[in-house]
């Protein structure tokens, strides 16, 4: 029995004493007490037997905070004079969570008042008894998912027959021991079962009492069983001090246990769910009962087991992680003993030595300083404190970087000269430039830094012009890009005294590139921004002046750093976003753009070669002639640099790939279906050579005449004859004109063609679409008070006409009316025009009043686009004299400067784009001011070429070569 086996003895109790009242503690462990919390409803022990024979017996006090007199009041079972048994009305109460078995104490929580008031009367009538029933779960819902809240809150809900039907027939006849607020103490003596409703508010229901059936005690089966149920406790027992807790106090307070006491005390401090519960408590034969129970302690065994085994590992890991640990520093203790391995920040000590000790010689003498004074401070400090990792980091960049360690520099002009030729096409200037720098290093022997910026519309290859550049000098590269810059700790570095603090971006190079002279590549600098955290375009200053940077402070190193040896190469779009104070330390190096003949040597030479090798077509299968080539470039790639281009390129390319594969898979397909249709009539025509005049090699694209054994040049394709039922040639004999005979049965004559894909103007829309340009000149002869004139954009150069209406004409009714999008500059222009314009007919035709009795609207399109800008002034004056004379300008003209109100003609900029938009548009006669003679000049000659420029200072000189006077010959050329 389970009390011999736990050593304690029990001692049943009489009927009539009553045990002195003991606090919860005394009867439940801790453990117990959030057992029965987790369960959903406390069991505890009453004295009171299953059969109800001892329904006076001693109560385990659950309201252990309750006064003393409070509690001895309610701790007393209330004596009754009916019998248990003679019980056959009772009220119900609903158990949400668990059943109630005989013998045990259960507290619920009543929040029906009329219930509440029920049984608070039937306790005071001396008849403290009521039926505690299970309650069924919701149709649909799963009864292994735990919905505490929920649940109690349906209970509360229910009532009358609703509750009724919810009810589970079988319960157990309860005992109101206490009512604590709407908490009632309720004990259980024995099963109930429901006959039917009496009553519905509160719920009173008519039941029947119900016995165990007969059993044998002696039958070897039920003692085997129960022998087994006493086998399984006992086990679970050693691994689980709560059991044991349940079964001292169970068996002190009811005594041995009986077959029906050890099946209902298996099942109610078991880990089951309510409706295995329920089923143990509806079985009235004692031996199913048994096997019941055994089986729910079975698996609560099981569930011990799997508790022990997760325990014993967390135990034995955590266990194994410090016996590691313990042995890892007792190996650490003796290795320094002996001397053999020193500890970790003597290692760090030396590692830091090692990495400088190369180039102490070459390193400052203040450098030296800092990081022998930083590793001394290293040995003294805990290897936990943050300041331990402060100073380890610092080291760390300290020693990285290569003091006095530079590239050999190449300053062979000739090798440099042959690799900006194969990277680049054009771009004269700049390579003068580099080449003008690696002779200067020559010559001296040395190479110092510059700040060269590279300016130019996108796509005109600046980038990749800095590439070029280290690859000629043979320098290390290193690119960052400051474009939305506004954290000037991205330039000069943190403070150490931050979290996360890091050097700045040329720092960072230094420890990359691995020398002290690399070529540094600054993208966008014109970009920069200026937000909260200081102005990056001024912490640049330092990095890029020529006579600060050989002294350039790092907020996180403190210590100076040389970059005087750095080549600086920037890039900008617009120089005018520079700062002045940073552009004044840069030298500029413009690149305009690409005139037509400059971006066809491009696309040949370099654009096309690379994509076809990219997209791995050989060359024989595919021509893209001239004429496309220029069509691409005019109707969809005009803007300056050559990167759309290049899209439109590969676009063209690729739809060239899918194309031959496509082919490809359908001859394959073919020949593959012939063969299995009839083999042997897979026939290969020889001609008159003995070469076969169809090849594998021909079907994926070859059209060589010279492979295709000698056909005729007009037919590129290859015509694969397959007939269906043609017999072989035996002796394979060639002719020239043979023709295959055909009966009514045979299938028509399969074929196949393959030809060199050839890209002209004519099919150039199939591969990229609709043109996106059109042709900027709108006349071929300007019509009266209409000229063109050449403007400056961010992609180049481009064309545009300015045009003057009359509006209404009236005595005294001059006035202006300008539309355009035009900006302040610009509308300025327009007035400066139009009164310099006024007196120039004065002069020219006195008599002529027609800007003062005119109303003019000038306008210039296209009017969803934004201008300004001062260089046009000359030809709106123009355009307002050329409908006052009602004369048209000289055919092909085109000009651009800026007027005075006494006519004089001022410098403009934009030269070299302003040139390629005019010979873009056909223009033969360009006017430009007298100023801006050197900078055509400076023109490559290709661009200039074909062009009759004339140089003015004066509107006079523009008056008479528009309007065609005989006396232009003071007009300079």
């Amino acid at each position: 029995m389970l009390k011999h086996i736990l050593s304690s003895s029990v001692h049943r109790l009489p009927k009539t004493v009553v045990p002195p009242l003991r606090p919860a503690s005394v009867y439940f462990s801790p453990l117990h007490r959030v057992l029965g919390s987790l369960r959903g409803g406390r069991l505890f022990f009453c004295s009171g037997s299953g059969d109800g024979a001892d329904a006076e017996a001693k109560v385990v006090e659950l309201a252990s905070g309750a006064d003393e007199s409070q509690t001895k009041a309610s701790s007393a079972i209330v004596s009754t004079n009916p019998r248990p048994e003679d019980y056959l009305t009772v009220l119900a109460l609903p158990l949400p969570h668990r059943p109630l078995f005989p013998g045990f104490y259960m507290p619920i929580y009543v929040k029906d008042p009329k219930l509440l008031a029920a049984l608070q009367e039937s306790r005071e009538r001396q008849a403290p008894y009521a039926g505690a029933f299970l309650l069924k779960d919701e149709p649909g819902s799963d009864p292994s998912v735990v919905t505490g809240s929920d649940t109690d809150k349906n209970v509360y809900d229910l009532k009358g027959k609703e509750l009724f039907n919810r009810l589970h027939e079988v319960g157990t006849l309860a005992q109101i021991s206490s009512i604590h607020g709407d908490q009632v103490i309720l004990i259980g003596h024995r099963r109930l079962r429901i006959a039917e409703m009496v009553s519905e508010d509160p719920l009173t229901v008519q039941v029947d009492h119900l016995k165990d059936k007969a059993f044998n005690k002696d039958d070897d089966i039920i003692k085997a069983t129960f022998l087994e149920v006493i086998s399984t406790l006992r086990d679970v027992l050693k691994t689980s001090s709560l059991w044991r807790d349940h079964v001292q106090t169970y068996t002190k307070h009811i005594g041995d246990f009986t077959y029906p006491r050890l099946a209902d005390f298996g099942a109610a401090i078991s880990g089951a769910n309510k409706l295995q519960c329920q089923q143990v408590l509806e079985e009235l034969d004692v031996y199913n009962r048994l096997k019941l129970t055994l089986e729910l302690v079975k698996k609560e065994m099981e569930v011990s087991k799997i508790q022990e085994s997760i325990a014993k590992a967390i135990e034995e890991k955590i266990s194994g992680e410090q016996r590691r640990y313990l042995l890892n520093e007792q190996l650490k203790a003796i290795k320094k003993e002996l001397g053999l391995e020193t500890d970790d920040k003597t290692a760090l000590t030396g590692k830091f030595r090692e990495r400088i000790e190369p180039k102490r010689e070459k390193c400052p003498p203040h450098v030296l300083q800092v990081i022998d004074e930083e590793l001394t401070k290293l040995q003294l400090l805990e290897a936990s404190s943050s300041e331990f990792s402060v100073t380890r980091n610092y080291l760390d960049w300290l020693t990285a970087l290569p003091w006095g360690e530079y590239s050999d520099e190449n300053f062979d002009v000739t090798r440099a000269q042959m690799i900006l030729d194969e990277d680049h096409y054009g771009l004269t200037d700049v390579k003068d430039r580099i080449l003008e720098f690696i002779a200067v290093g020559k010559l001296r022997g040395t190479s110092q830094g510059k700040i060269i910026c590279l300016s130019g519309p996108p796509g005109v290859g600046k980038t990749s012009i800095g590439r070029s550049i280290a690859r000629a000098l043979n320098r290390k590269f290193f690119r960052f890009s400051v474009g939305g810059l506004a954290d000037v700790a991205e330039i000069k570095g943190h403070r150490r005294t931050y979290i996360g603090a890091m050097p700045g971006k040329m720092v960072q190079c230094l420890k990359n590139v691995g020398t002290a002279n690399p070529l540094v590549l600054i993208d966008e600098i014109d970009k920069l921004g200026r937000g909260h955290a200081g102005d990056p375009a001024s912490a640049l200053l330092e990095l890029l002046d020529p006579e600060q940077n050989a002294n350039f402070l790092d907020h996180y190193l403190d210590v100076p750093i040389d970059l005087s040896k750095v080549l600086f190469v920037c890039t900008a779009n617009v120089v005018e976003m520079i700062p002045n104070p940073l552009l004044d330390r840069m030298e500029v190096v413009s690149i305009a753009g690409y005139i037509t003949d400059e971006k066809m040597h491009i696309a040949r030479d370099y654009l096309e070669k690379s994509t076809r090798e990219a997209c791995g077509i050989k060359p024989e299968q595919v021509e893209v002639t001239d004429a496309a080539l220029l069509a691409l470039i005019e109707n969809y790639c005009r803007e300056a640099g050559v990167r759309n281009l290049q899209k439109h390129i590969e676009k063209i390319y690729r739809k060239i790939a899918l194309q031959l594969v496509r082919q490809g898979e359908t001859i394959d397909a073919t020949i593959a279906s012939s063969q299995s249709i009839e083999p042997k009539n897979a026939k290969v025509d020889v001609d008159e050579s003995g070469q076969n005049a169809i090849k594998k090699e021909n079907l994926l694209g070859s059209s060589n005449p010279e492979q295709m054994g000698g056909t005729s040049e007009e037919d590129d394709k290859l015509q694969l004859d397959l007939p269906a039922e043609e017999s072989p040639c035996p002796d394979n004999q060639s002719t020239d004109n043979e023709v295959a005979k055909e009966t009514e049965e045979d299938k028509e004559t399969e074929t196949m063609t393959i030809e060199k894909v050839l890209i002209d103007k004519s099919n150039l829309n199939d591969y990229v679409g609709k043109p996106v340009f059109h042709a900027e000149r709108i006349y071929d002869q300007t019509p009266t008070g209409v000229v063109m004139g050449l403007a400056w954009t961010s992609m180049g150069g481009s064309t545009l006409y300015i045009e003057t209406t009359l509006v209404e004409e009236g005595e005294g009714k001059g006035a202006l009316h300008v539309t355009g999008q035009l900006g302040d500059v610009m509308k300025e222009s327009t007035q400066i025009a139009h009164t310099v314009a006024r007196a120039i007919l004065l002069e020219k035709e006195p008599e002529n009043p027609f800007f003062a009795n005119s109303k003019l609207h000038l306008h210039v399109p296209a009017g969803a686009t934004p201008k300004d800008g001062p260089s046009a002034g000359c030809t709106m004056t123009t355009s307002l004299l050329s409908l006052a004379l009602k004369k048209p300008v000289k055919k092909d003209l085109a000009m651009t400067g800026e007027v005075t109100l006494t006519g004089k003609i001022l410098p403009i900029g934009g030269v070299k784009e302003k040139t390629i938009a005019a010979r873009r548009s056909q223009v033969k006669t360009i006017v430009f001011p007298s100023a801006n003679r050197r900078d055509f000049d400076e023109l490559a000659p290709n661009v200039k070429e074909g062009l009759d420029v004339h140089f003015v200072d004066d509107y006079t000189q523009i008056f008479d070569l528009a309007f065609g006077d005989e006396h232009s010959q003071n007009i300079e050329k």
